[in-house]
């Protein structure tokens, strides 16, 4: 999601967080497709023109098939741009996207790739100079007058 606080920015964040919101009670209270796993909404993105919502998602725990996930909220599509509209002081209702969210396994994948990395020497990592002390610093001025 964008940070910037400033414009038509500001209610590309605020829709996007109130889509969230109630995306995440939809899906956690009204419906009942044995597909939905318990699941984390990881970010909500929407298009320049609010037409879009790309909604990121995550199953909770890692359990689940994303897979099967994803084709249960394609279906529940329908229902859950009719709640949104019900909800939302929009003109047009945004089309929904669903994306698995790999962000957490890449994190993971990553961080194993670099543990498994040959450790370098403890003198490269301490100073640019690979003397691992600290440089002289050059001789100091005169103190600056007050005038």
């Amino acid at each position: 999601m964008r940070q910037n606080n400033q414009g038509p920015n500001r209610r590309l964040d605020r829709v996007a967080g109130d889509i969230a919101d109630i995306l995440s009670t939809l899906i956690r209270d009204g419906l009942r497709d044995p597909r939905i796993t318990p699941l984390t909404i990881t970010v909500v993105r929407m298009s320049v023109d609010l037409r879009i919502a790309h909604v990121n998602f995550m199953p909770l725990g890692g359990n689940g098939d994303p897979e099967a996930i994803l084709k249960g909220l394609f279906s529940a599509t329908g229902f859950l741009r009719r709640e949104l509209g019900q909800r939302l002081q929009m003109r047009h209702v945004p089309e929904l996207r669903f994306h698995l969210d790999d962000s957490i396994s890449r994190g993971v994948e990553m961080t194993q790739f670099l543990d498994a990395l040959p450790q370098t020497h403890p003198r490269a990592i301490e100073g640019e100079d690979g003397g691992g002390e600290p440089t002289e610093a050059a001789e100091p001025s005169d103190p600056p007058t007050e005038g």
